[in-house]
């Protein structure tokens, strides 16, 4: 875009002025829009932080959208969550489609599983899918409302529960999708949904879909996405670790029991075939249960555990090798699958939906032995524990070559931006994390519009005991409650474990007047709706509260952090990633542990300032800040703010508020 083009758009003057109800000129805004615009042109990659309030959606957007029709190319435009995608849907593009002068398409796309399936609910009418009766006003509504909607997307029934308990066995998730041989493929959402796509000029998905499209492309397993000429990354921070998810092998134990569920629902007539099934099956559920039950890292509850070799099979003194016990629950389970394969595959040619259990059986197989044996030292392996759910995961130890040959070197342009993508002024660490070509990628800075000298301060107490201390925790309650008598509630403490958000909630809980809030006790839009809407009230959450809330004024006036967001160093992924850069001469608490935390802080940190008219306090309890030589790397990377030790400063800056 040139600069006449950009200032006719952002500039005092421009359509956003002129039709944007909040429009306000910034240079960061615009500098990003021509970075953005030039890479597109240019053919180059573009990094770029843009901190909060530059604007970098529409910054983004226009330039995709005239990129999209002067080079007639489809532009790919990937979020970190389905509520930014729904809002760019639903907000940002029929604001642009109203006001630019050249008219483009747009089309969303997202996981199979957000999308209702035709032929499956067809089906229940012969096949009972509720639990119970509080199921069946929900699957009325859900029967009626196919009867409207255009696109089939979950979304749509924002009235009903998020954790409809039948959903899963009416949407279309490609596990039991039966393709071209569906009697429903023409009026199929997803077919529709992908229709829209391959007319569009912009096509938004999210982070999980786009690696899902990436993972299959080139390995004989079709597309999911369209073609497309460039690929705009919001949120970019996030791209590592889902690019690894699904560059990686996973086999949980709801695959093992929906796998049999499924078995026993096939449409097959043949008695004596249905009764060796129904075996079969019986088998496999004693068989799973067994092998779940005898992973030793998981009963301690939830959490992340390395898995060796040697827990399946070890070497005897005579050389051979001998399975223990966990090795022979394995391969009875694996036996017990590869004669329910033999058994259904019998029908595949008559009976789609048995040629595409067959298909998962033998993916499930195949995963399992890829983790099992380890084949590849370049993966890391382990067991994780969620709840009741026990999944087995093998990932990419590093993914920057994986994405460098499948996206970088492939797509002409990739542009990725999130208020958080650099640590102490340098892009280096996500640049070489995610595979990015030097010689190709241009890095920048947006500024932000808010003064944070002016519109918040850091606190750091003056004395606190080291944050891996037994004595950690109590002082860090008595500060927060010394902090919230000053600002009067209306805070986040954001905590890095669950454990030291349920201690610092227990002992701070009972020593305020405030309402207090918990993660976990409901959904998190339902706590953020809480929060917004009681006074003074202070919110205990850990991870997911630390990036992508949005709380604006008094109400949220201070933002409370317990301890520096350093990855879980025995976390199997963390510890594995930390081996391969000291196994190649690196340093890995300097190149990896720092900068993925100062970027997590940058996170936290945001929650804070979200509008020019916010005012509040950033407290760190964390002592290494000071203490430590990379607590100047830490300050450095945040927005320049006064930093304090003193209570009263917090209430001068409160006061400017009133």
């Amino acid at each position: 875009m040139s600069d006449k083009t950009l200032d006719s758009v952002f500039g005092p003057n421009g359509l956003l002025a002129k039709f944007h109800d909040s429009y306000e000129l910034r240079g960061g805004q615009q500098l990003m829009a021509d970075a953005v615009a030039n890479a597109l042109t240019k053919k180059r990659h573009l990094i770029v932080e843009a901190g909060t309030g530059t604007g970098k959606t529409l910054a983004y957007l226009i330039p995709a959208v005239a990129a999209a029709l002067d080079k007639k190319m489809k532009v790919v435009i990937s979020t970190g969550t389905k509520n930014l995608q729904e809002q760019l849907m639903d907000k940002d593009v029929p604001f642009l489609q109203n006001v630019l002068p050249t008219k483009f398409t747009a089309a969303y796309m997202k996981g199979r599983s957000n999308y209702a399936c035709l032929y499956r609910i067809a089906k229940s009418d012969h096949q009972p899918i509720l639990d119970g009766i509080s199921d069946i006003d929900h699957f009325k509504d859900v029967r009626e409302w196919i009867r409207s909607t255009e696109t089939g997307d979950r979304a749509e029934l924002a009235h009903l529960p998020e954790d409809l308990a039948f959903w899963g066995r009416i949407n279309a998730k490609s596990e039991t999708c039966i393709g071209q041989k569906c009697p429903d493929f023409e009026p199929c959402f997803i077919t529709k949904m992908r229709a829209r796509a391959e007319n569009a000029d912009i096509i938004i998905v999210n982070h999980h879909l786009f690696f899902a499209d990436l993972n299959v492309r080139g390995n004989n397993f079709g597309k999911v996405l369209p073609d497309y000429g460039a690929v705009i990354f919001d949120e970019a921070h996030l791209i590592e670790d889902i690019a690894a998810d699904y560059f990686g092998f996973q086999v949980s134990s709801y695959q093992i029991e929906e796998l049999v569920r499924d078995a026993d629902k096939l449409p097959i007539t043949d008695a004596v075939a249905t009764s060796e099934i129904t075996r079969i099956s019986a088998r496999i559920i004693a068989f799973a249960e067994q092998f779940w039950s005898r992973f030793k890292q998981t009963r301690g509850g939830d959490g992340r555990f390395p898995l060796e070799p040697e827990e399946f099979a070890v070497k005897q003194t005579s050389g051979e090798t001998a399975l223990t016990s966990l090795g022979e629950a394995e391969d009875v389970l694996k036996e017990a699958l590869k004669s329910l394969d033999s058994q259904i595959d019998k029908f595949s040619e008559k009976i789609p939906e048995a040629e595409s259990l067959v298909r998962r059986i033998r993916q499930v197989r195949f995963d399992l032995d890829f983790i099992v044996g380890q084949p590849d030292r370049n993966f890391v392996y382990w067991v994780e524990r969620r709840g009741r759910g026990i999944y087995l995961q093998a990932s990419p130890v590093d993914v920057s070559t994986l994405l460098h040959e499948k996206l970088f070197d492939r797509v002409d342009s990739c542009i990725l931006t999130s208020a958080t993508l650099s640590a102490n002024g340098s892009f280096s660490f996500v640049r070489d994390r995610l595979g990015l070509p030097k010689v190709k990628t241009e890095t920048l800075t947006a500024p932000s519009t808010f003064n944070y000298e002016s519109q918040a301060i850091t606190y750091l107490p003056k004395q606190m005991p080291d944050p891996r201390s037994p004595e950690f925790s109590q002082a860090a309650a008595a500060e927060i409650v010394k902090i919230l008598q000053v600002t009067r509630g209306h805070a986040f403490v954001l905590c890095t474990s669950n454990a030291s958000m349920r201690a610092l909630y227990d002992h701070v809980s009972t020593r305020i007047g405030y309402p207090c809030l918990l993660q976990g006790t409901m959904s998190k839009s339902g706590l953020l709706d809480q929060f917004r809407t009681t006074p003074n009230a202070v919110l205990f959450a850990t991870q997911s509260f630390w990036q992508g809330v949005d709380v604006r004024g008094e109400q949220l006036s201070c933002v409370i952090i317990d301890k520096l967001p350093f990855a879980v160093p025995t976390d199997p992924l963390v510890a594995a990633r930390s081996k391969h850069i000291e196994d190649n001469g690196g340093r890995a608490f300097s190149e990896y542990s720092i900068p993925q935390a100062i970027i997590s802080l940058k996170q936290g940190v945001g929650r804070l300032i979200r509008s020019a008219t916010d005012r509040g306090v950033i407290a760190i309890l964390d002592p290494r800040l000071r203490t430590k030589p990379y607590g100047r790397d830490f300050l450095q990377s945040l927005p320049r703010m006064r930093i304090t030790s003193e209570l009263s400063d917090i209430s001068a800056i409160l006061e400017t508020m009133i």
